[in-house]
């Protein structure tokens, strides 16, 4: 009697990897399925391989390599790029793999001969009994799908020629004895089926784009749905994206915004000034903990205590007496720790850019030169160019700057008390940080700051220096847009005495004007002869040009945004106990790893010669 197996049957089966591997296309040639008979508890299945038996729309849109048949996003390791049935009846494909970690390590695994073995995850959708033979049927599934591909360790069975991999649990096998085809179902049913279907796969699109929301993976999902993409579709996808896009390594620790807000930057200093203090220690423990994970996390041991980078990102809005411990419930309008920093430092209001959290030594890309354009003659070809680039390194450099707190302030939980310690200490770290911006000398464990850049502008006053004047300012200003830098964030930036001078210096003599006009902003904003101006005592007034020594200023004029300070891992928090211990204060040492760069030097001119007495 001829039988069908039930329609929509998934099951799987396993096959030896022909391993053709492409290193740098990333791609691997398998063999996934063949006809040779494999015995399941049902019967003796054969997969007929006519091209009408095998649905390949799914394997050749882009269906996902998995992992043991995983159809979580994160066993997901490549996808499938070319499918085919061959004259043998064998069915292949080439798989590429992704370039994450986790993708790389199966890839490398492969490329040694250690993976061997692939699996096939398919839908059966109909089958015949075509022989019967000792209690044993013999079924030909005459319409299969496969739906993904899979490297297995260990199939199930070693003894049928090649690897078969087990069946899942829920391959349920319903035998129909009555019907040789696939039974009818009504309209109604058939839209109840159409409508799951339709949830199921918005449901899952849903979940991988919010899985991956951080690298864009939410905006793909909103993509994919309005185009009609498949899960499958939209997994492939997302892996092209992610293997495009890797994951940048993080000093995170994955602290919630809760426990951010949780940290004590007062109970961490109060442990450290109190070591014998088992009150303080245990008041402290959170912290510790926090402090602990970020230090195993890098690899790095805390001189103090780590400051983890969420909770120098966090917004505390208000405080409450059972949040973090505090007792005192104060509302408080202040931003993060690394906002503090940044508003400190007046070359970030200048325009210069942060990075945050880094880990690692970091290399910033630039373009060194660019394609050239040919004028040519009729049939003629233009010469061959291309852009050039190099790239900027950067590396840690630690900063240690103090703060002098007294002990009876150390014993306070309020949170205004908490606030004033986190400004203090922003306060004393930007001014270390904006110096070494713009005066960095580059050696003795320092920074390259602006003024110590090869390559900037030079606009020189004179043999021993000169009183500024419209003329330099206009000379400052050519310097970078002739270099065809001056757009973006452009300024002039020096120091007070240098701002002083130019109020009462006139553009041109005998005519009404001055350089500048008027007195600076409370944020140390000005306008110098109309181009947006910074005043910052940061910038040095005690340089030496000829017999002028020690008395001349510079003058910065550049694109702001080509200046990078990048900030590694955590903020460190030391505590001296015994150097103020005689007037009752605590000395706070917060050490920070951070580095300066100037992405084109040609964004910058200074003249460091002005003389302002």
């Amino acid at each position: 009697m001829e039988k069908t197996i039930k329609p929509g049957t998934r099951v799987t089966r396993a096959f030896a990897c022909e391993r053709s591997v492409d290193e740098d296309a990333r791609t691997v040639s398998l063999a996934f399925s063949s006809e040779t008979p494999y015995e399941r508890y049902w019967g003796i299945e054969i997969l007929d391989h006519s091209p009408s038996s095998v649905r390949m729309d799914r394997l050749k849109s882009g269906a996902p390599l998995l992992i043991d048949h995983d159809n979580s996003v994160r066993s997901q390791v490549g996808s499938i790029e070319s499918v085919e049935i061959g004259d043998d009846r064998v069915g292949r494909a080439v798989v590429r793999f992704g370039r994450d970690a986790d993708s790389d390590a199966i890839f490398q695994k492969v490329k040694d001969g250690i993976v061997k073995n692939v699996s096939v995850g398919y839908l059966i959708h109909h089958a015949t009994l075509v022989e019967e033979k000792d209690d044993l049927e013999t079924y030909r599934v005459t319409d299969w799908e496969p739906l993904e591909i899979s490297l297995v360790a260990v199939p199930a069975d070693h003894t049928v020629g090649v690897g078969r991999s087990m069946d899942g649990g829920d391959n349920v096998i319903e035998i129909l004895k009555e019907k040789k085809v696939m039974p009818e179902i009504t309209v109604e049913e058939a839209r109840a089926q159409a409508q799951a279907d339709s949830n199921k796969r918005v449901a899952e699109i849903i979940a991988l784009g919010e899985l991956h929301a951080s690298r864009g993976g939410d905006k793909l999902a909103s993509e994919a749905l309005r185009s009609g993409k498949s899960a499958d579709e939209f997994r492939a996808q997302l892996l092209e994206h992610i293997a495009k896009h890797p994951q940048q390594p993080t000093a995170e620790i994955g602290m919630t915004h809760e426990e951010a807000k949780r940290f004590s930057f007062m109970r961490a200093i109060n442990a450290l000034a109190n070591p014998g203090d088992r009150k303080a220690q245990e008041a402290a423990r959170f912290e510790r903990e926090a402090s602990d994970t970020f230090a195993a996390k890098v690899g790095k041991s805390a001189q103090g205590f780590f400051v983890p980078v969420e909770v120098q990102k966090r917004d505390m809005t208000a405080g409450t007496g059972s949040a973090g411990g505090y007792t005192v419930a104060t509302d408080l309008l202040a931003s993060s720790f690394i906002d503090l920093l940044r508003n400190r430092m007046m070359v970030m209001r200048m325009g210069a850019q942060m990075l945050t959290g880094l880990v690692g030594n970091i290399a910033i890309p630039r373009q060194t030169g660019g394609a050239t354009a040919y004028w040519v003659a009729e049939s003629g070809a233009p010469t061959e160019s291309a852009p050039t680039f190099d790239q900027v390194a950067m590396s840690p450099k630690t900063v240690g700057a103090f703060s002098d707190i007294s002990r009876k302030l150390l014993l306070q939980s309020s949170i205004d008390v908490e606030s004033f310690v986190r400004n203090d200490l922003a306060t004393v770290l930007a001014l270390a940080i904006d110096s070494a911006a713009i005066s960095g000398t580059g050696t003795s464990n320092q920074p390259t700051g602006i003024l110590s850049t090869s390559g900037i502008g030079d606009v020189a006053g004179g043999t021993n220096g000169l009183d500024p004047t419209f003329a330099h300012i206009v000379e400052l200003w050519s310097d970078i847009a002739i270099a065809n830098a001056d757009f973006g964030n452009t300024g002039i930036l020096t120091n007070a005495k240098v701002i002083g001078k130019l109020m009462t210096t006139l553009k041109t003599s005998g005519v009404a004007g001055y350089v500048v006009e008027g007195f600076p902003s409370a944020d140390g904003l000005t306008s110098v002869a109309g181009l947006r101006g910074g005043v910052s005592n940061q910038v040095p007034s005690n340089l030496t040009k000829g017999t002028s020594s020690g008395v001349c200023s510079a003058i910065i004029s550049g694109n702001w945004n080509d200046l990078i300070i990048g900030q590694w891992g955590a903020l460190d928090l030391m505590v001296d106990p015994y150097t103020g211990s005689t007037s009752g204060t605590v000395r706070v040492v917060a050490l920070q790893d951070v580095d300066v760069a100037v992405r084109h030097a040609v964004s910058f001119s200074a003249m460091k010669d002005a003389l302002t007495a």
